[in-house]
């Protein structure tokens, strides 16, 4: 038996199924050279690895437009915005502060990440920011996000508030903060390193998300591959 047995016979497995048969094998496998059975280990050099996720798959466009229809009232739409073109987290979201907002040079500040302004949020942010001062002409709330409870007091808007809007959506703001990395992925190419400088995202994670949308490449490679032989 080679590596290359080893990693096809694998390939069928997932999950903690896959885990334990490959630890099960370099058990024997080692147990066999140790005793001179076998001259090398094809387990040697295959990662058991914590855990193995599922592909992360792209939100479709109909999910994306139930979303956005959804969201009818310009803080909706603004977070909607925030989730699915700048990746922030709902958590980022409810604590970004009027400071954060350059509207002159066109900068949005999150999570200490200082993003560029692209049309759609430009204008999602000067149409929130007006019916803000129409709202509340003198709350003293410096966060960016506020409402009807925050508006009298200093406090951010809880994350239940910002994300109750796209409750029951196939889309949620942590699923289109997902698909905005993906779709980072899939157009820049699944370079990991470039995924964490643009989202601030931790080693792990960045890989998740580049082996993901290089799987769905090379099946979209494939598939294309197929399509032109017949």
């Amino acid at each position: 038996m080679t590596r290359d047995d080893v990693l096809t016979y694998i390939k069928t497995l997932h999950g903690h199924q896959r885990r334990d048969q490959l630890v099960a094998l370099r058990s024997l496998f080692t147990w066999a050279k140790r005793n001179g059975l076998l001259f090398r280990n094809p387990t040697s050099r295959i990662k058991v690895g914590q855990y193995e996720y599922g592909v992360l798959q792209p939100l479709v466009l109909a999910q994306v437009g139930r979303s956005v229809a959804a969201a009818t009232t310009p803080a909706t739409r603004l977070i909607l915005a925030l989730a699915a073109v700048h990746a922030a987290r709902v958590a980022q979201i409810g604590m970004l502060m009027l400071d954060d907002v350059d509207l002159g040079n066109r900068r949005l500040t999150i999570a200490g990440r200082v993003r560029p302004l692209d049309d759609l949020t430009l204008k999602l942010l000067l149409d929130w920011l007006e019916h803000r001062r129409n709202r509340w002409p003198s709350t003293a709330n410096l966060h960016l996000l506020i409402n009807n409870q925050t508006a009298t007091k200093t406090s951010r808007a809880s994350n239940h508030r910002i994300s109750t809007s796209m409750r029951g959506q196939d889309a949620t703001l942590e699923r289109l903060r997902v698909d905005r990395q993906l779709e980072e992925a899939l157009t820049h190419g699944p370079d990991p390193l470039r995924l964490a400088e643009v989202f601030g995202l931790d080693e792990k994670t960045a890989m998740r998300h580049a082996d993901s949308a290089r799987q769905l490449l090379e099946a979209a490679a494939e598939q294309k591959f197929r399509e032109g032989r017949q």
